[in-house]
């Protein structure tokens, strides 16, 4: 492959050769790509995301590029097929998009460009974010030594979660036996996946617990925060003492974990994903600079 698409169409082996070298990255590994040329292209907002990809590709040597959505020929018709190609003349070969848009980094693939690309995805709608159930799955690994047979409990805004659907289709794959927790607002149906409506329940044995922010930016109607607070935060409470706690991130303090967690031992694991995201996002930049496939 040429491109980083859906988790879905990587394998086994591939999942575990871009861990495998995002640890050699982490231990000190060094590459140098300074003839690569990489755009990033986020149609939504991000912080992590955009920041360690363009960390990992100032770390392998290569030139980043910042697409201003605001300032491009998109906003005077031009559309993103064209302006891709024009892009691709200039001398970009790897484009790392961010969209609210299903499927568009499948239909962009298939389309041919005045010189080969690459393209990565870095969100897509509310169904794939594959770099960041490869980071989850890495910290997961680097933490816990495996995922198989031990529980994960997703909670939070499911029906809109892009990392849900790609942490599921990743860890269920690797053997983990997986319950998400989430009120019916919340709920969408997933295939072969439990939904537990009750927190307590769903916590009980939880080797990892890993939690959804409230996504408002996506919310089709209004919810009851304080209903959210009362029956779905995480607390010092409800956690089990050693459960890993997970979150992509950004964190809403005191909505979906509570403050005096997310700063405590317990709590450092979100800033590990972070620091994790890097490593990952950096594997498989290495593999597309240096093979041009994953």
């Amino acid at each position: 492959m040429k491109h980083l698409d859906k988790i879905e169409y990587l394998s086994k082996e591939e999942i575990e050769n871009i861990t495998d070298t995002a640890k050699s990255f982490k231990a000190g590994r060094y590459a140098n790509y300074p003839t690569r040329h990489a755009a990033l292209m986020f149609f939504e907002n991000s912080t992590r995301t955009r920041f360690s990809f363009e960390c990992a590709i100032k770390r392998l040597g290569a030139k980043s590029y910042v697409f201003d959505t605001a300032k491009s020929s998109i906003l005077k018709g031009e559309e993103l097929f064209d302006t891709i190609n024009n892009m691709a003349a200039i001398g970009i070969d790897t484009f790392i998009i961010r969209t609210r848009e299903e499927n568009l980094i499948g239909e962009l693939k298939e389309k041919t460009f005045y010189r080969p690309v690459h393209f990565i995805n870095a969100g897509e709608g509310k169904s794939s974010h594959p770099t960041q159930a490869l980071l989850d799955y890495y910290t997961i690994i680097e933490n816990l030594g495996s995922v198989k047979n031990k529980k994960i409990v997703i909670a939070g805004d499911i029906k809109h979660s892009r990392v849900a659907r790609s942490n599921i289709a990743l860890l269920k794959r690797e053997g983990a036996n997986i319950v998400c927790c989430a009120p019916k607002y919340f709920q969408e149906e997933i295939d072969g996946v439990y939904f537990e409506e009750n927190l307590n329940n769903a916590l009980l044995g939880a080797d990892i617990v890993m939690c959804l922010r409230i996504q408002t930016e996506r919310l089709e109607g209004e919810i009851s925060k304080e209903d959210y607070i009362k029956n779905y935060r995480i607390s010092k409470e409800n956690l089990p003492e050693n459960a890993l706690l997970m979150h992509p991130g950004p964190v809403n303090r005191d909505v979906e974990i509570t403050s005096d967690i997310i700063d405590s031992p317990q709590g450092q694991t979100i800033l590990k994903q972070a620091e994790n995201g890097v490593y990952i996002r950096m594997a498989v930049l290495d593999k597309i600079f240096k093979e041009g496939r994953i």
